[in-house]
């Protein structure tokens, strides 16, 4: 006996000495991260591309970073470290396979516009391809490989201008809803009126025209005008083109009109597929549905595979041998308290049977046809990873070929290979190489192995619960990277975000920041509650008319259990989220006293004036039945508001928005501040210049870190060592 003591304290000294000669995850690491995005195999199955996402420094610039993207190519008949195809300050991403193989089409930015340019892997420079004043992207060969389809944003008023897209000079057949007006007809150009502030009623409304050209006036009619970071009154619209594989090729548009068009793909005999508007009567904000349609190569006969006035249909894909089409279904959010998840469906071509719409329980995506069509690949967020799937399309039988435990962001598959993409706890994303079935996985680069190599990380341990409606969360406790026996340790308590999100060790958003914390010193717990993405269809229902409570209870049941463990100290929780996990810290903090600070980052605090604030408006008619002036829904929009309840929130709070978010609206945030700063609570506000909803995952570099400061600084005022 002991000599086993002394065996196990000797192997205690050794970790602890072998953990003190790794480095701890500085917060700067962020800009270490390399990701692998998009990848394709080559026809001939001894090449692969993908894209490899990295943050660069800026010359001169102290402190500043910028994102590049940039090709790579993995020759899949070595173990060959890969290559960089392109280099520079200059991205390229979304590249494209030629049918033979000796070529690729990728997208680079030439003066603010997306265009196509063309590489031979035979040898020689790239050359451009594309000089469309709309720009171009999602880059498509056609199957005999002499023609490239691809996507242009078009905005309404460019439509009106350009005879090609618009022949006859036609308005919109749906209505453009301009009060006062039965008709369209206000929105034709008169070029023989001259604008005059005092002239006539038509030279006022000239002038008046004139200062929205010229930026003076936003006059929005339509519902949803609300950008990402910028009011939007101007539709815009996805066209499609085709040009010819050579220089000084003309594109041409093979869609036309007011309405768009995306996601499109070739079928092996020369026509195109593509998604577009439901209701072609509807105004492009009403229209909730969409359908699938197919056309020859020049766009003429269009057909409808699939439509239905109460339902979404997209990602088409077509197999191989041209019989069948997978897509992805939904219902339409036409009414109030419509809440689902993606399907799998299969359209059998020529058939008179009903499409084949999968039971399968997961919203998946990645849609891929094995090379003999008999079976389809996808990915699909479950249980805290991003596992790849396969579908047996003779039975419809799906197996899962990859763990919960990793997550596949991107991959394609050919007659004997798969090549993926793959982040897990000990690297965030590596390409790797497998068999079809994505066993005896091989890792082909080291973009990120160098600098971990000599890193201290934390890895979560996998815990579940029960919660009140006798549903299982799945959650996730991380130790501080570093821990002395008997030393307590402060507990952090994070949470995402839609709240239809997923987190877990498969997810890639969070590594940095929950390895940060933990090499700071805190522990770290994250769950899953009721309402998040990943568990089925009925677990994500699960918050219906019930935001705050219900989950509330389920995070705060997994904390209570993180606080048991030895290291951890019950009097110094903390707690943060941002976007829907915004409004739980505020809705914790205004029921619960057990945290001794909290981040609010980005959040809805006041659902009813969300109605007007936020583009993500709709969440509220979809999980409380309702809107804000029908007397019983704004009943249960108010006891769901952690505004309601601003006179119990005591916990110290910093509140977070970035001011040009348009998803949530900083309107929110301040309520919320100036509410708590009348009380005479610890409140701070920050407000981050420029920034928008998606900031913390992909805005300037400078203001992550500076976002991921400002949490830990605030929360060492309160639970830091003195």
């Amino acid at each position: 006996m002991k000599k086993l003591c002394a065996f196990l304290w000797l192997s205690s000294l050794c970790f602890a000495a072998f953990a003190q000669s790794k480095e701890k995850i500085k917060v700067s690491d962020l800009t270490k991260i390399k990701q692998v995005g998009s990848i394709a195999i080559s026809p001939n199955e001894k090449r692969a591309i993908y894209t490899l996402l990295t943050t660069e420094p800026i010359a001169d610039s102290p402190f500043e970073y910028e994102y590049r993207t940039h090709l790579y190519l993995a020759d899949l008949d070595n173990n060959n470290e890969p290559i960089a195809l392109t280099r520079g300050s200059e991205s390229a991403s979304q590249p494209a396979w030629s049918p033979d193989g000796s070529k690729i089409v990728f997208v680079r930015k030439i003066k603010e516009k997306n265009q196509l340019f063309v590489l031979s892997l035979n040898g020689g420079e790239a050359w451009q391809l594309t000089s469309i004043a709309y720009g171009a992207g999602n880059p498509k060969w056609s199957p005999d490989g002499s023609t490239i389809m691809f996507s242009a944003g078009v905005s309404l008023s460019e439509i009106l201008k350009d005879s090609i897209l618009n022949p006859g000079g036609r308005l919109p057949a749906w209505s453009m809803e301009k009060p006062g007006f039965d008709d369209n007809n206000f929105i034709k150009p008169n070029k023989n009126v001259k604008p005059n502030p005092d002239g006539s009623l038509v030279e006022i409304r000239a002038y008046l025209n004139k200062d929205e050209e010229d930026k003076k006036a936003k006059v929005i009619n339509r519902l949803n005008f609300q950008g990402e970071s910028t009011t939007q009154p101007e539709l815009a619209f996805s066209h499609l083109y085709t040009v010819e594989v050579k220089e000084g090729a003309q594109a041409w548009p093979i869609t036309k009109g007011f309405y768009s068009f995306g996601q499109a793909t070739w079928t092996p005999d020369g026509k195109i597929v593509m998604v577009t508007q439901g209701d072609s009567l509807q105004h492009p904000d009403r229209s909730k549905a969409s359908r699938i349609v197919t056309a020859n190569a020049d766009g003429s006969a269009v057909a409808v595979l699939l439509s239905d006035p109460g339902y979404s249909f997209s990602q088409p894909v077509v197999s191989k041998d041209n019989k069948y089409l997978a897509y992805m279904t939904s219902a339409a959010a036409i009414k109030p308290a419509t809440l689902d998840q993606g399907h799998i469906g299969v359209l059998t071509f020529g058939s008179a049977s009903r499409p084949y719409v999968s039971p399968f329980d997961r919203s998946a995506g990645n849609l891929t046809w094995s090379a003999d069509s008999k079976f389809l690949y996808f990915t699909a967020p479950s249980n805290g990873g991003f596992p790849v799937y396969k579908m047996n399309l003779t039975n419809k039988k799906i197996d899962q070929l990859t763990g919960f435990d990793s997550g596949v962001y991107s991959f394609d598959v050919s007659a004997n290979v798969a090549v993926f993409s793959k982040t897990e706890v000990a690297n965030p994303s590596e390409l790797y190489t497998a068999d079809t079935g994505f066993k005896t996985a091989l890792k082909r680069s080291n973009h990120n192995t160098e600098w971990l190599k000599e890193k201290l990380l934390s890895f979560p341990e996998k815990r579940t619960l029960k919660n009140t409606k006798g549903q299982t969360v799945e959650y996730w406790v991380m130790k501080p990277s570093q821990t002395v026996a008997g030393k307590k340790y402060p507990l952090l308590l994070q949470m995402h975000g839609g709240p239809t999100a997923m987190w877990g060790p498969g997810e890639i958003s969070m590594w940095h920041e929950f390895q940060f914390f933990c090499s700071q010193g805190y522990g770290v717990v994250y769950a899953n509650p009721r309402g998040s993405g990943g568990y089925g269809l009925d677990f994500m229902k699960a918050n219906f008319q019930d935001w705050g409570s219900g989950p509330a209870s389920d995070v705060l049941t997994a904390a209570s259990e993180a606080a048991k463990e030895s290291w951890a100290d019950t009097s110094r929780q903390v707690i943060t989220g941002g976007s829907y996990a915004g409004y739980l810290t505020a809705w914790i903090v205004g029921h619960d006293n057990r945290f001794k600070a909290a981040h609010a980052q980005r959040g809805v605090y006041e659902l009813t004036t969300f109605m007007g604030e936020g583009n993500a408006w709709s969440l509220v008619p979809n999980y409380f039945g309702g809107y804000p002036w029908q007397e019983e829904i704004k009943k249960v929009m108010d006891a769901n508001s952690p505004q309601s309840f601003v006179e119990n929130i005591h916990t110290p709070l910093l509140i977070k928005h970035g001011e040009n978010d348009l998803r949530t609206g900083v309107i929110q945030s301040e309520l919320l501040y100036k509410s708590l700063k009348i009380l005479g609570r610890e409140v701070e506000y920050v407000r981050m210049p420029g920034g928008a909803h998606e900031m913390s995952r992909t805005g300037n570099p400078r203001q992550r870190i500076d976002r991921t400061l400002r949490i830990y600084e605030f929360f060492e005022r309160y639970v830091g060592e003195k």
